[in-house]
């Protein structure tokens, strides 16, 4: 059974080997004829699935004590695959969320690292730049460039470790393994949030 998890501009797709990232089209004509579960937080995609055989939206099945009633299914999904933890999904939007004893206790939101790069050139012409993906931390930087990508990666970084308390840092998404490495002893991988949708399917079919 594959599972995916359907974002907002793409599928991602886990046969339980590797993941695929695809566009809602490319994912549509290469799995129409499979068996499918998912979940999503694009309400506007059921137009176009919502009566493909096979495929089952699972999204109401997710759930973890804690949880808040507009809480991501994706998010949900993240923090069930494991007891406990503090959860960074790292994509258009960043969310961390702290996770003790299966009980979800709350969390922060984010924007990605993209569009806060982009808010930059929106107030001047001269802060448009890339981000410096080596940037150290240890020491303030110089130039305009830099001192951007610092308050961008310091920022995220400083909240996290406040709140670290010793949990184990579990990074998935776009830039999740980008953002893992300015942190000591995290844990990077794609396949989080299916393992968390494997789970709550597990205790479903228990009921």
């Amino acid at each position: 059974m594959l599972l995916a998890d359907i974002g907002n501009t793409h599928f991602h797709i886990y046969d339980g080997k590797k993941v695929e990232h695809l566009s809602y089209s490319e994912a549509i004509e290469k799995y129409r004829g499979e068996r499918l579960h998912y979940i999503s937080v694009n309400t506007y995609i059921e137009k176009q699935i919502g009566c493909i055989e096979n495929w089952k939206n699972v999204s109401g099945l997710v759930h973890i004590p804690g949880e808040y009633e507009t809480m991501g299914v994706d998010r949900k999904a993240l923090c069930l695959s494991h007891k406990n933890g503090i959860f960074v999904d790292a994509g258009s939007a960043i969310t961390v969320d702290i996770v003790e004893g299966g009980v979800y206790r709350g969390g922060i939101i984010f924007p990605g690292i993209q569009t806060m790069l982009e808010s930059y050139g929106h107030i001047s012409k001269a802060l448009e730049t890339e981000l410096v993906p080596d940037i150290n931390l240890t020491q303030l930087p110089f130039t305009t460039k830099e001192q951007i990508s610092y308050g961008i990666i310091a920022s995220i970084k400083a909240l996290i470790d406040r709140h670290r308390g010793g949990k184990t840092l579990y990074f998935t998404g776009g830039d999740g393994e980008f953002l893992s490495a300015f942190f000591d002893h995290a844990q990077y991988s794609e396949t989080l949030v299916f393992e968390g949708m494997r789970y709550a399917l597990k205790e479903k079919r228990q009921c």
